[in-house]
């Protein structure tokens, strides 16, 4: 059978034919470089166009570069704008062929077409060659004096280029002062909003370390300047206009004169229709009304309707752009706002983010005279498809009448949602209830009465089970089933997953027992026992301080669990004035957009909570210095193998040791025992093999009616313990390999540790941890996170047998907490590695 027939294509001009198609392109440059014959300036851009596209696509054509300069000598504006882009791709990545462009820009930037100028002095301060500044200073201080105002911008720009490549260069060519003197005289309104530009930049740069320049920067700031540019503002663009704004956003007046003449000035700039003057000319009324508080009220009523305006009218960005700064005003002042409350009403075709903004602003301007019309507006949300927007809804209500505005209406309206059969409106509703009932307990038998019918099984959101328990031991007097509903959580104790319900059961079961004793005895005993051998820390602890509580004296402890309360009159805020005002200094900027101020999220040691996600381009390998792993750890950091998280089936509670070294009563049983435990001395040794404890017959146990015997049994004598684990110093594993075996293997242990204040101290970097672990045979793999969180993979391995032991380790050094999960190859040995680990932890930072 004969071969198919090749098909023959005609190559695709971004797609080389072959090895020599390079060469071609070379020797076609080479022919035309000279030539002067008709159609040859077509020929050139064909050949151009090639080039170009070769090199988009990552193809080296760097060998082209004499023959791209020689075909340069052209008056073709086309040729020129792709030489130039050629030469700036390739100067940059190979500083010896841009010496070779010296003399063609150079001449360029005296050329007689303006265009061609401008086009040469760009491309010429866009080399970035350090060695390459000399040949710049000329091209630079003749562009400034050009007559050609396209070519003085570009040489302003090009100033602000070269300080940044050298900063002793530019002002050794006393730059600065020839561009604050442009600046000044200077015809063309873009050229003198360049300068201003570059010279603020220069200027703060060089302030810092150099007097005079800090002077200048003031002199920038003067009644001169300021007025000079003010008069111009209306020849300036958009964007020149807000760079001028902001200046004057800094300018202190001498006296209100002033003041009022610049608000004249600057009046009819709040009718632009760009939305960044509007929110520029903004920022400066109320910067320079600040002194004087009559005035500064003037002004939010002024800007109100502009700024209402814009609101209404672009893209739902810029409505959220304008509508996060008017949510700054209105905080700060929303009496002004309380008649206009009907522009933050949501349309059905916003965004989720547009609604949520406008949500908090009902909130915000809710008065005795609009109350009652955003509360109805409110409840038309709460059956609004978006359940985000729905669940908003719900908590704006509530926000309101904690206000104390119109309490009555709003508390009908909380126990309606109660009613409705939707699981997140009743689960929002009860998280309310809880707030309005410390608040106002006179309305504690309404909500009751309400609250009474809902079964906690129905409630799945741990928060909102979490105030029905609260109710249920608050109000326990006025609820006829509340001991047997808490008796019930308590028999379903091990599949509740949520350790904030466990916390609120015990307590809720402890101010039951002292307001009903005989119904509520039983059910805290058992709720003590099995909290007592709960694997949550706090858990544990809060069981055994009120077991602790209730053995020294009962009525002492009904006065600490259950003491007379006072109505909450305010709730905490979650941002301080201090925050609040920082942000209002910041008007106009990101800050207003993310509700926080800038150093928060620019600079490294403010930056929020670090996110772990899937992708390890997020963390960084433990082994950034060499001495800190050994070199067969060491992996890529793009590597997409290593695992970063586990799995949602993984996160099951797995019951562990707490690790506790003092005497804890111990749960056995279904009825429920509680049993003095002896402490327990650190051994590496199986803790799955447990060691009886005498009972004990103290008061406590009698009043919790657990029937314990009064004579103490005889106790056998305890297993042998097993020899210390000991791991292997020089272990090593794969990523790969870790991988594998952190998706096959389950998790073993499942603990939070405390971390000490010493260790929190010393935790500088997830390097200084990896050292310490390192040290006692514990082996990083893979690290990542800033503060307060970091995020750690570690593995062991034992020293007579290949069997490894993997560990996530997540470190929060806000609360000062662990969170720690085991996985092992030999299931056996977990708890005594997860001992071992808990053990070098605990003496981080303590050498």
């Amino acid at each position: 059978m004969a071969p198919p027939a090749s098909s023959h294509r005609t190559p695709s001009p971004s797609q080389p034919s072959g090895k020599s198609e390079v060469s071609d392109l070379k020797s076609q440059l080479r022919q035309l470089a000279g030539s002067r014959a008709p159609g040859v300036e077509d020929s050139k851009r064909e050949l151009f166009k090639k080039v170009i596209s070769y090199m988009t696509i990552g193809i080296d054509v760097s060998s082209l570069f004499g023959e791209m300069v020689m075909c340069s000598a052209t008056s073709d504006i086309v040729l020129k704008k792709m030489c130039y882009l050629y030469v700036g791709n390739y100067a940059k990545v190979n500083p010896d062929l841009a010496l070779l462009t010296i003399n063609f820009l150079q001449r360029d930037c005296k050329d007689e077409d303006p265009m061609i100028r401008g086009l040469a002095l760009r491309s010429l301060c866009s080399l970035r060659v350090a060695n390459l500044v000399e040949y710049l200073v000329g091209p630079l201080g003749s562009g400034l004096k050009d007559n050609n105002s396209y070519v003085r911008m570009v040489a302003v720009t090009g100033v602000l280029k070269l300080y940044h490549i050298s900063a002793s260069t530019c002002v050794d060519a006393d730059f600065p002062a020839s561009l604050k003197h442009l600046m000044l005289n200077d015809r063309d309104t873009q050229v003198v909003a360049n300068c201003l530009s570059a010279l603020q930049e220069i200027l703060t740069s060089e302030a810092s370390s150099l007097e005079e320049a800090s002077r200048e920067r003031e002199a920038l700031l003067s009644k001169a300047v300021v007025y000079y540019l003010l008069n111009r503002i209306k020849e300036f663009n958009e964007w020149a206009q807000c760079l001028l704004l902001e200046l004057v956003s800094k300018y202190v007046p001498s006296d209100s004169n002033e003041i009022f003449d610049i608000m004249n000035l600057l009046e009819d700039r709040l009718q632009h229709a760009n939305g960044a003057v509007v929110l520029a000319t903004t920022k400066v009324f109320l910067h320079l009304t600040l002194s004087m508080t009559d005035v500064h009220q003037q002004v939010y009523e002024r800007i109100k309707a502009p700024l209402l305006t814009l609101v209404s009218s672009g893209s739902p960005e810029q409505s959220y752009a304008v509508l996060s700064h008017l949510h700054l005003l209105v905080m700060r002042a929303p009496f002004i706002f309380s008649s206009d409350y009907k522009h933050f009403y949501c349309q059905y075709n916003e965004p989720s983010y547009v609604k949520k903004l406008k949500l908090e602003m009902l909130t915000a301007v809710a008065n005795e005279s609009n109350t009652y019309e955003i509360v109805t507006e409110l409840c038309e949300y709460v059956a609004n498809v978006d359940i985000p927007i729905a669940r908003e809804s719900i908590r704006a209500v509530g926000k309101i009448a904690l206000q104390q505005y119109d309490v009555n209406a709003i508390v009908d309206r909380l126990l309606q949602f109660l009613e409705m059969e939707k699981d997140y409106v009743t689960a929002e509703a009860l998280v309310l209830v809880k707030d309005l009932l410390r608040k106002y307990p006179q309305w504690s038998h309404d909500c009751i009465a309400v609250v009474g019918s809902i079964s906690s099984k129905n409630i799945q959101e741990p928060k909102a089970k979490a105030a029905l328990i609260w109710m249920l031991g608050e109000y326990s007097q006025d609820m006829h089933d509340a001991p047997y509903i808490l008796e019930s959580l308590i028999e379903n104790w091990d599949d509740e997953p949520s350790a904030e319900v466990r916390l609120h059961i015990l307590t809720a079961v402890m101010k039951c027992f002292f307001k009903r004793p005989p119904e509520t005895q039983k059910a805290l005993g058992v709720a003590l026992a099995v909290g007592l051998a709960d694997f949550h820390q706090d858990v544990h602890d809060r069981a055994l301080f009120y077991y602790r509580l209730l053995q020294y004296n009962v009525s002492v402890a009904e006065r600490v669990v259950n003491p007379p309360k006072q109505a909450v009159s305010v709730f905490a805020d979650t941002q301080s004035s201090e925050v609040k005002d920082r942000i209002f200094d910041e008007f106009n900027s990101l800050s207003v957009i993310y509700q926080k101020p800038s150093y928060m999220f620019t600079d490294k040691e403010h930056r929020g909570p670090f996110e772990f996600s899937d992708e390890l381009g997020n963390l960084s390998l433990g082994a950034e210095s060499a001495d800190a792993v050994v070199p067969a750890q060491q992996v890529e950091a793009n590597d997409k193998d290593l695992l970063l998280s586990t799995s949602v089936e993984e996160e099951t509670r797995i019951v562990s040791n707490n690790g506790s070294a003092y005497s804890a009563p111990s749960y056995e049983g279904s009825v429920g025992a509680l049993i003095p435990q002896a402490p327990s001395e650190f051994a590496v040794s199986n803790p799955s093999i447990p060691e009886p404890a005498p009972p004990s017959s103290s008061p406590i146990d009698d009043l919790l009616g657990l029937g314990l015997p009064t004579v103490s049994a005889p106790v056998p004598a305890p297993a042998p313990s097993p020899p210390p684990l000991q791991l292997n110093s020089k272990a090593v594993l794969a990523p790969g390999t870790f991988q594998q075996k952190w998706r096959q293997l389950p998790i073993s242990v499942s603990l939070e540790h405390a971390v000490s204040p010493r260790g929190i101290a010393a935790l500088t970097s997830p390097q200084v941890l990896l050292r310490h672990m390192q040290s006692h045979s514990i082996h990083c793999i893979a690290s990542g996170g800033q503060a307060p969180n970091f995020k750690f993979f570690f593995f062991a391995q034992k020293q007579e047998e290949p069997s490894n032991f993997l560990v996530e380790c997540i470190i929060n050094t806000a609360s000062a907490k662990a969170q720690i999960k085991v996985k092992a190859d030999d299931q056996t040995a977990s708890q005594a590695f997860s001992s071992l680990f808990q053990t070098a932890l605990a003496n981080f930072g303590m050498l």
